[in-house]
């Protein structure tokens, strides 16, 4: 009875451990995600007239980008050590390896996004601003991040 009592607690520590290394994986996730909408979704499809020019929009996605960019490092320092099932993108094992490199790519990112905050007012000024910032974005990218379909 024992023997079983201690079989099933280490397998519930074990599930446990999983889901939040899941959980950890889905943060991540999520906050890349958030991201892309703002950076892809928004100013890109703009810049390419796909969509119809919004200056609401392109506000928000500078806010939701100045807000959410810092906090990459943070999110990243836990390392899940598995991907989100069904995802098309994932962490690197080199953002752990090597975190103070990860963790330097994310100033200048900062710094893009700010130099160009109030100064989008049209699609061609929205052109510029999204290619500063995809520059700056793709550097720790070709380093850090996996494609995984």
């Amino acid at each position: 009875m024992l023997r079983t009592v201690v079989v099933v607690g280490t397998l519930l520590l074990g599930v446990g451990a999983v889901l939040a290394q899941q959980e950890i994986a889905v943060q991540q996730d999520n906050l890349m995600r958030g991201q892309a909408k703002s950076l892809y979704d928004v100013m890109l499809k703009m810049g390419k007239g796909e969509i119809p020019y919004n200056q609401a929009a392109v506000d928000n996605a500078i806010k939701d980008l100045e807000g959410s960019v810092p906090k990459i490092a943070t999110v990243f320092t836990p390392n899940p050590k598995q991907d989100v099932v069904g995802s098309h993108y994932g962490a690197s094992q080199k953002v752990w390896q090597n975190k103070a490199d990860f963790d330097s790519k994310i100033p200048p990112v900062v710094k893009a996004i700010a130099a160009v905050k109030g100064k989008i007012k049209d699609v061609a000024s929205l052109k510029v601003a999204y290619d500063s910032i995809q520059a700056k974005c793709v550097e720790c990218h070709e380093t850090y991040r996996l494609k995984l379909k």
